[in-house]
């Protein structure tokens, strides 16, 4: 007969949120591109600056080809897990990426399913 401790929900709630905004292939895309933002997107010195402001919803819009809708649907589940912070300038609302929280994240999860608990996976 086989037991299995299932973590208590408190211990995983702080992943859950992250990892499910992750799992969309064009969010995680759009994660992706927000780390070299000069490099995926239009930059305009005189407007914003993309590491400090972010960019503009409207260029990420147009880069994943999807609807303005959509886009901004997917944005704020990637807001809302923590992943990325919005400032607003005039009637745009522009997204940067929160390295922190991801810096955290990528911790958290290092130590959640690290080496230790691999190896107790792969004796059983």
């Amino acid at each position: 007969m086989t037991t299995h401790d299932t973590p208590a929900a408190g211990e995983l709630a702080p992943l859950l949120e992250p990892l499910k905004a992750l799992a969309n292939p064009v969010r995680l895309q759009v994660l992706q591109w927000l780390r070299e933002p000069e490099d995926h997107f239009p930059v305009n010195p005189a407007v914003t600056d993309p590491r400090a402001v972010g960019v503009c919803v409207s260029h990420i819009q147009a880069k994943t080809g999807l609807a303005q809708s959509t886009v901004s649907a997917y944005m704020a589940v990637l807001e809302r897990a923590g992943l990325v912070r919005s400032t607003r300038v005039g009637k745009w609302t522009h997204y940067r990426r929160d390295e922190e929280r991801i810096t955290w994240l990528v911790e958290e999860l290092g130590r959640s399913v690290g080496d230790v608990h691999v190896a107790q996976l792969l004796a059983s």
